[in-house]
């Protein structure tokens, strides 16, 4: 456990030191919700109605802008061929990146979530299922993000390549999220997307793994 919290210590050290990626993650995750009421209108009513789908669309998009340097960066210097070979399993190395990502992309933007739910007119109790189906579901979207980093992580384009793969599985956890506001479903809505949750964050780590290892052969 000292080794995976190291990784985890070293990952939050690397990103901080290189400055300014959350406050870039908060940034755009805010700019998308001031340009979206200007595409809608100024019809108050609907912009409550669309403001949940509209807040996992920007949180989604905003974590996909640090995908790249989840594994590309070790792989550049040689840090993941030494990890490869560490005494500590490659699928513990994925799942310590993936929980250090989650704290520099996700967290981030759930703390900027009061700024949205000002912006686009959400009442506080809208706000905070909005934050609680954000709390659940995006381990899944790191989850996922991680694999599709490690699928690509040799490819020159990969950065490009990596959000066209993940997008339709990531599909499914914006729906349930958005449909945890829906008050005849909320409750389905929920248990779906806690079990799809901990099935991708619980399996993720084994096949991002497979795919670093194929990708060093």
């Amino acid at each position: 456990m000292s080794a995976f919290r190291a990784l985890i210590g070293r990952d939050l050290k690397l990103a901080f030191r290189a400055g300014g990626e959350a406050l870039t993650l908060v940034l755009f995750f805010v700019m998308v919700a001031v340009i979206v009421p200007f595409a809608i209108g100024p019809d108050r009513p609907q912009l409550t109605r669309l403001a949940p789908g509209i807040v996992w669309i920007a949180a989604f998009l905003s974590m996909l802008l640090g995908l790249d340097r989840l594994f590309r960066n070790d792989d550049e210097d040689g840090s993941l061929t030494l990890l490869r070979h560490a005494d500590l399993p490659l699928e513990a190395v994925v799942a310590a990146k993936v929980i250090a990502h989650w704290l520099v992309t996700a967290l981030p933007l759930l703390l900027a979530t009061p700024v949205l739910a000002l912006l686009l007119s959400m009442s506080w109790a809208q706000w905070g299922q909005t934050v609680l189906a954000l709390l659940i579901g995006t381990p899944a979207l790191v989850s996922f993000g991680a694999l599709g980093a490690a699928v690509t992580v040799g490819l020159r384009r990969g950065g490009l390549i990596a959000p066209v793969l993940i997008l339709p599985l990531s599909i499914p956890i914006m729906i349930f999220g958005v449909g945890m506001m829906d008050p005849l479903a909320g409750s389905g809505a929920t248990l779906f997307l806690i079990a799809l949750s901990l099935v991708v964050t619980a399996f993720s780590p084994f096949a991002a793994a497979l795919a670093l290892r194929v990708a060093g052969e």
